[in-house]
């Protein structure tokens, strides 16, 4: 058989080609891509596996804010690296953005591979003592005797707490008013200021509140009650099928090789239990959860969908 020079060439170079794939990672330092304000609730799980993480990986892993457009532009940056050295902690917002917005930029689907679950916490339904509104049961009766009638305050259109109290509504067949604030501790002082009825917060922020007794807890929105609240009932117990949760999670690019993916599950999977995170998010009514790629991919499927019905029958325009 005669090899031409063209050939051997073309040979060699695909010779090649396997080589550069079987590369090992990571060969160069990670980036962690956080799509919001630096400070923020979800830099500080980042931050401390970001540390973890390289010490097991031998490269440095180096968090970055990217906010903007509610969280979409760090998405976006992501996924136009198309790197697996650049990965996205972010939170359900990266569910929710898609049924808000015509074009997040992204398709959660298509662009991003689930990596783990990072954790996960209820939020809570607030009132102030005196509100004639002894628990859920009643809550929901009063709104179908007025609809409209009872307000509930947030930290803005389409955040997490909105999406939260829309899907209260569609779920028991109910009118609540939406009263967005610049923010949660604006919302805070909207409630105690009596500018509104209830408030739909995160459990780090209801918390201190609630056991200073300066607040009510009238629900949790997970699917059951938090260890943090034990005595405040889930909605779920009044709300067959209601349930939600703020959740934190790692994402690569489209293209993350899966051998990348069960490196990082399994590197970071230790990290749950047994250190001042774990404690800190406890503390906080949050669980640590860490626990790889299956949960994530589920909940993406299943939370999709959900808001984008959600946002179409509570009519909610960003």
């Amino acid at each position: 058989m005669r090899i031409t020079r063209r050939g051997t060439l073309l040979g060699a170079g695909l010779l090649a080609l396997p080589a550069r794939a079987q590369t090992p990672w990571p060969n160069r330092p990670i980036r962690f891509i956080v799509p919001f304000a630096a400070g923020g609730p979800v830099e500080v799980p980042a931050r401390f596996i970001a540390e973890a993480l390289g010490q097991k990986l031998g490269q440095p892993v180096v968090v970055e804010p990217r906010p903007g457009a509610g969280g979409s532009l760090g998405v976006q940056a992501v996924v136009q690296a198309n790197d697996p050295h650049t990965l996205l902690v972010t939170t359900s917002s990266v569910a929710i953005l898609p049924a808000l917005m015509e074009n997040p930029g992204y398709d959660p689907f298509r662009d991003l591979v689930p990596i783990t679950m990072v954790s996960e916490a209820p939020m809570v339904i607030l009132a102030k003592p005196d509100n004639p509104i002894r628990d859920l049961a009643d809550l929901i009766a009063r709104a179908k005797a007025r609809p409209g009638g009872i307000t509930y305050g947030t930290s803005g259109v389409g955040s997490t707490t909105h999406l939260g109290g829309a899907l209260l509504g569609v779920r028991a067949g109910i009118e609540l008013l939406h009263v967005p604030y610049r923010g949660a501790g604006q919302a805070v002082t909207a409630l105690y200021a009596g500018d509104t009825d209830l408030l739909v917060t995160g459990t780090i922020e209801a918390l201190t509140h609630v056991r200073e007794r300066r607040l009510k807890a009238i629900a949790v929105t997970g699917a059951e009650r938090t260890p943090a609240l034990p005595d405040t009932p889930a909605i779920a117990e009044a709300v067959p099928g209601y349930a939600m949760t703020i959740w934190y999670a790692m994402f690569g690019p489209r293209g993350t090789p899966p051998e990348v993916v069960a490196r990082l599950a399994r590197e970071v999977a230790p990290l749950a239990r047994g250190n001042a995170l774990a404690t800190r998010m406890e503390e906080s009514g949050a669980t640590l959860l860490l626990d790889g790629p299956a949960r994530l991919t589920e909940r993406l499927a299943a939370e999709v969908p959900q808001w984008r019905e959600v946002v179409q029958r509570a009519g909610i325009r960003t």
